[in-house]
């Protein structure tokens, strides 16, 4: 094994959460008086954070002014306070993907762009919390995804070099983040990417799940 450590995306990668996310933004939309949003629509908005997915929720022919996204954002944060985990689904091969990652005794990590009062309880409701050394959330460093920061800061928690660590992700914003960051980077085709497949040509390599991550890595699979 080359890798001294590995990072995972959460949302898209580890979990499906759009069922909450949609949840929570359906009711931030009835709140403020403004039509709905399907969940196919919620699921092309997620990937840059929470900001993002309230103004894309938001955007119609103009983009929402501040003080309108700034009252959306607070009605969100409570909403998705109160869903968030209920609808989360695991993707296929997350669980046993984890525990063979696990078992090969390198230090993991979560970097993600949801805010860490939102990744904290979803992974402690989850039952994943103990696969990870460290999580860095999108309010851990000043820089989100794709600035190499959250990585960067992973890796030092993790004791690995960047250029020793792998990254898990979903989209074309891990891509991005590895590629800033110095780190080999492997994606998922199942994520969101904002409605858009992975290119696999970007990455190292595009695996079906993470136990075939594990192999490629160990040198059991090709790319």
């Amino acid at each position: 094994m080359k890798f001294k450590s590995v990072t995972f995306d959460l949302d898209g990668t580890l979990l499906d959460t759009v069922g909450d996310l949609a949840e929570a933004c359906q009711r931030m939309l009835q709140e403020l008086d403004l039509p709905s949003r399907s969940e196919d629509e919620i699921r092309s908005f997620v990937g840059q954070g929470m900001v993002v997915l309230v103004r894309r929720c938001l955007t119609r022919e103009s983009l929402p002014d501040e003080a309108q996204l700034a009252r959306a954002v607070d009605a969100f944060q409570r909403h998705y306070t109160a869903v968030n985990g209920a609808r989360t689904q695991f993707f296929q091969g997350v669980r046993e993907g984890l525990q063979a990652w696990q078992a090969t005794g390198l230090p993991l990590a979560v970097v993600t762009n949801k805010p860490a009062a939102f990744t904290e309880p979803l992974l402690e409701r989850t039952g994943l919390a103990p696969y990870f050394k460290a999580v860095v959330s999108g309010d851990t460093t000043a820089h989100r995804k794709p600035h190499p920061a959250p990585l960067l800061h992973a890796c030092a928690a993790l004791g690995s070099d960047p250029a020793d660590n792998l990254h898990i992700g979903d989209s074309k914003h891990d891509i991005e983040t590895a590629r800033n960051a110095g780190c080999t980077v492997y994606c998922v085709p199942y994520g969101y990417n904002e409605g858009e497949p992975v290119d696999p040509t970007a990455c190292d390599a595009l695996v079906a799940d993470l136990l075939t991550a594990l192999q490629v890595a160990s040198g059991q699979q090709t790319k």
